[in-house]
């Protein structure tokens, strides 16, 4: 039985070879391209401009199409009918574009028509969600297990696939979500989704032969290769919700099962966090306004990836833009489109990195600059070159804490003494959950515990305002329907800020260790980011159990 599956295969590609030899033959005598259409994708945008009976009637497929640009595989170019077809396509004002193909490189393009759906606007690149629609879905999905009942409800219907990956895109939406996880597993698919930073299943109900449809048409949205099965593939595409364009980033992994899907959801509405918006306490926010109006000098933003310093530091770019000065930025990759501000994306593939995006940057004469990582030796080099010689840089980079900024900027190769006098502001921050307003309760504190409280609000800097916490409560969470029954609705950030002034210099530029670099920090008034975790839980805004979760065991 194997020998005679292997003879049958062997025949199969000896006749697959043979019609691609023909098509090459043809493609030559007419002057034209040739094309194997199992090697590129076909899109569906193209597809819609010629009815499917058609073109298996007269042989001919579109599967590509940009702007007016349209890719046109032909099996017999000289056919009357094609010519006919053509002439109407040209009429139309699209540039066609002509390749010779062969007959079953047009049967692997015409399967693709089944993916192509009735009332389906742009199926590539694009979905339209109603505001209507997307008030009542968020209505009905205020939780896990009503997203779970609609996926299953929309499982029985029958052809509402759309309607399916629509589902779970505005249940995510609707919980704030920001990733989407779709896992294969042995039996079915695991779909779980990233609310406030925590991962939540939320449903087993979709099966292997439905999921393989799922991944098909996410991979039309994203403009992926269906063919692609056993390689990583990233997309996007772009959900209309009203007058906001939501961008959902898609990443395509092999797994044991199948293929592992993860939607992350960039609502440029969740960024349009001003500077007072921060939930920087009130000393805080004073020293970074300060830090704001100076002409030149570096602000640098320190933390793990999902701690919100993008949102902190576009924040900052808001505060800065005016008219009268010009902000350029060198993101990896732009997460959000701010107006009045240019920005720029780096593209590795192309040899486009920070540190050429920074170079040319400095060619535009800007006033304030964003780069968005300082990874590499040359990066850090031309960012503090350019902080020293009159330039406002705000930028990230890799530690654990403000302090071991410092050190991360030594260990790249920037001299130590460049840094300190570059070197303005430096910040770390966390995300914590916040406490749902809603359901949030009064936890009973013991004698013991509010004497710890006290002794932490005495041993704190003079410059944190101890007024606001004399009356305080510590809240802890319940869960509600308004937070989908977590006790926890969104997040805020807790921040460290280090001030580098001319005694800070001196230390830096001695190449002095951490630990002394700390000591010194804290003796004139650093405010640790677990300290500003507590203050923010002896506000009501968090539990104290989230804070010690996110920044450690207790160090005080």
């Amino acid at each position: 039985m194997i020998r005679a599956k292997s003879i049958q295969d062997q025949i199969s590609k000896t006749y697959r070879e043979g019609e691609e030899r023909e098509a090459q033959r043809r493609a030559a005598t007419a002057g034209l391209k040739y094309l194997d259409l199992v090697t590129v994708p076909t899109g569906t945008d193209a597809l819609k401009l010629v009815p499917e009976e058609k073109a298996r009637k007269i042989k001919v497929s579109p599967f590509g199409l940009t702007g007016k640009n349209l890719s046109l595989a032909v099996f017999d170019p000289e056919n009357k009918e094609v010519k006919k077809l053509v002439k109407e396509l040209r009429d139309q004002q699209f540039v066609v574009n002509l390749y010779v193909v062969s007959e079953s490189s047009l049967k692997h393009s015409w399967s693709y028509y089944q993916y192509v759906r009735v009332g389906d606007k742009d199926i590539s690149g694009k979905v339209a969600i109603e505001s209507v629609k997307l008030e009542k879905l968020s209505a009905e999905l205020h939780d896990f297990a009503s997203i779970e009942k609609a996926v299953q409800n929309f499982l029985k219907k029958p052809n509402a696939l759309s309607e399916l990956v629509e589902i779970v895109l505005a249940g995510a939406m609707a919980l704030r979500a920001s990733d989407v996880h779709l896992e294969p597993i042995e039996k079915n698919i695991l779909m779980r989704l990233r609310v406030d930073g925590i991962l939540h299943d939320v449903t087993h109900a979709i099966t292997h032969e439905i999921y393989r449809e799922v991944v098909s048409r996410i991979k039309l949205l994203s403009h992926l290769k269906l063919n692609v099965r056993n390689e990583p593939q990233d997309g996007r595409f772009t959900i209309d919700v009203g007058e906001a364009a939501i961008e959902i980033r898609v990443s395509i992994l092999p797994s044991e099962y199948g293929e592992t899907i993860v939607m992350r959801i960039l609502d440029p509405r969740s960024i349009q966090v001003g500077l007072y918006q921060l939930g920087l306490r009130a000393d805080d926010l004073a020293m970074v306004e300060e830090q704001l109006k100076e002409p030149n000098g570096m602000i640098l933003n320190t933390g793990p990836t999902g701690s919100g310093k993008t949102t902190t530091l576009y924040a900052f770019l808001q505060t800065v833009k005016n008219p009268e000065i010009k902000v350029i930025t060198i993101e990896d990759p732009i997460e959000y489109h701010l107006e009045g501000i240019q920005q720029t994306q780096v593209d590795p593939e192309a040899g486009y990195e920070f540190a050429d995006g920074l170079r040319s940057i400095m060619r535009q004469d800007p006033d304030a600059i964003l780069v968005g990582e300082i990874r590499d030796k040359e990066t850090a080099g031309i960012a503090i070159q350019a902080a020293l010689t009159g330039h406002l840089v705000f930028s990230t980079v890799h530690a654990n804490s403000s302090v071991g900024a410092v050190p991360r900027l030594i260990d790249l190769g920037v001299r130590s003494a460049s840094i300190g006098p570059a070197l303005n502001l430096v910040i770390a921050q966390r995300l914590v959950r916040r406490l749902c307003p809603k359901c949030k309760r009064a936890a009973k504190n013991d004698p013991a515990t509010e004497n710890k409280i006290k002794k932490f609000l005495n041993s704190l800097p003079e410059r944190v305002d101890r007024e606001p916490y004399k009356q305080f409560k510590v809240y802890e969470a319940k869960g509600c329907k308004e937070c989908g029954g977590l006790g926890y609705r969104g997040r805020l950030a807790v921040f460290e800020l280090l001030l580098v002034g001319p005694e800070m210099e001196n230390l830096i530029k001695q190449e002095v260790s951490e630990v002394a670099i700390k000591e010194f920090a804290l003796k004139n008034g650093l405010v640790l980011m677990q300290q500003d975790g507590i203050l923010k839980a002896l506000g009501g805004e968090t539990s104290f159990d989230e804070v010690l979760k996110t920044t450690g065991p207790l160090q005080f």
